[in-house]
C-alpha cells in the first residue's frame, strides 16, 4: 500500500487523499466512518478528505443517508491524470522555447571510457536518418553491432576509418595515413554527428586503462555543422587520393609531406 501512496502522490494526491482513495477500491460504496477505519486515518480528516475527492470528481457520494462513498474506476483515474499530464507537456514542449528566443543548446562533457561509449550507443540508437563516424577500429569494434542494427533501421551510414578495418555496411572511407594523423600518437579520435542534431568528438589515450578520457557532447546545430564538415572534409580528401595518387605524389611529395610543412 504504501508504495501505491507514494505513486498517487506523484499523480498529486496528498497521502490522506491517496489513502482514502485506495480504501474505497477495497471496500465501496462505504461510510466516511467505514473509510477512516480502512484507510487507518482521524474521521474528522477522512471527511474533509471525501469532500476534496468529491471536488475533484474522484469520488462520488450517494443521495441517501448514511452518505456512503464510490470511487471512480482506476482505468478511469489513469486516463484522466494521462490526458492531463499528456496535454500539460504538450503546452511545455510548445511554450518554454520562447522564454528565450536567443535559447542555444550548451556543449557538454562526458568523461571516463564506459560513459562515453555509453553516450556514443545511445546517440546511435536514438539516430533517425543518417550518421557519419569518424573512428578507429578498436573503438568501431565496441559500436559495430549498434551501428548494423541502425543500418538494418534504414539510415544513411558514411564512415572514415583511421586505420585498416572494413564493414559489410554503410559507405566506408578508408585513411592512408596522408592525414594530421602522425600528429597525434597516443590518442585515437572518434568524431560522430547524428540527423545533423547532435554530436560528439574527442581523443581517446591509447592506454586502455586510462579513465581520465574526456569527449564533448552536444546538440548545438553549430558545432555539430562543424563536425560534419570535418568528416565529410577527410570524406572528400580520402577519395581525391584514391583517384589521383600519383598527381598528388608529384605536387606535394610522398605522404603530402610538402602541404604538411607549408601548412604546419
Amino acid at each position: 500500500m504504501d508504495e501505491l501512496v507514494e505513486k498517487l502522490k506523484e499523480l498529486g494526491f496528498n497521502s490522506y487523499e491517496a489513502r482514502v482513495y485506495i480504501a474505497l477500491l477495497k471496500k465501496y460504496p462505504a461510510t466516511g466512518y467505514e473509510i477512516s477505519k480502512l484507510a487507518d486515518i482521524p474521521q474528522a480528516r477522512a471527511y474533509d478528505t471525501l469532500k476534496a475527492l468529491e471536488s475533484a470528481q474522484i469520488v462520488i457520494s450517494s443521495k441517501n443517508k448514511p452518505i456512503t462513498y464510490t470511487p471512480i474506476k482506476p482505468k478511469e483515474l489513469t486516463k484522466r491524470f494521462k490526458r492531463k499530464i499528456d496535454s500539460t507537456i504538450d503546452f511545455l514542449d510548445k511554450k518554454l522555447p520562447n522564454v528565450r528566443e536567443d535559447y542555444i543548446e550548451p556543449i557538454l562533457t562526458v568523461s571516463g571510457n564506459r560513459k562515453i561509449t555509453e553516450k556514443v550507443i545511445e546517440l546511435i540508437q536514438n539516430a533517425r536518418e543518417e550518421i557519419y563516424l569518424e573512428v578507429w577500429s578498436q573503438d568501431f569494434k565496441v559500436i559495430e553491432p549498434y551501428l548494423m542494427e541502425a543500418y538494418d533501421r534504414g539510415l544513411e551510414i558514411k564512415i572514415v576509418g583511421c586505420d585498416n578495418f572494413s564493414t559489410p555496411f554503410g559507405k566506408m572511407f578508408h585513411h592512408t595515413g596522408t592525414s594530421l594523423l602522425e600528429y597525434n600518437r597516443g590518442r585515437r579520435f572518434i568524431f560522430l554527428t547524428i540527423d545533423n542534431k547532435e554530436g560528439l568528438f574527442g581523443k581517446i589515450s591509447s592506454n586502455s586503462k586510462n579513465e581520465d578520457n574526456t569527449m564533448i557532447w552536444t546538440k548545438n546545430e553549430e558545432i555539430v555543422f562543424l563536425m560534419k564538415s570535418y568528416i565529410a572534409h577527410n570524406m572528400f580528401l580520402i577519395d581525391i587520393e584514391e583517384n589521383f595518387p600519383e598527381q598528388l605524389r608529384y605536387f606535394y611529395g610522398h605522404g603530402l609531406k610538402k602541404l604538411k610543412d607549408k601548412i604546419l
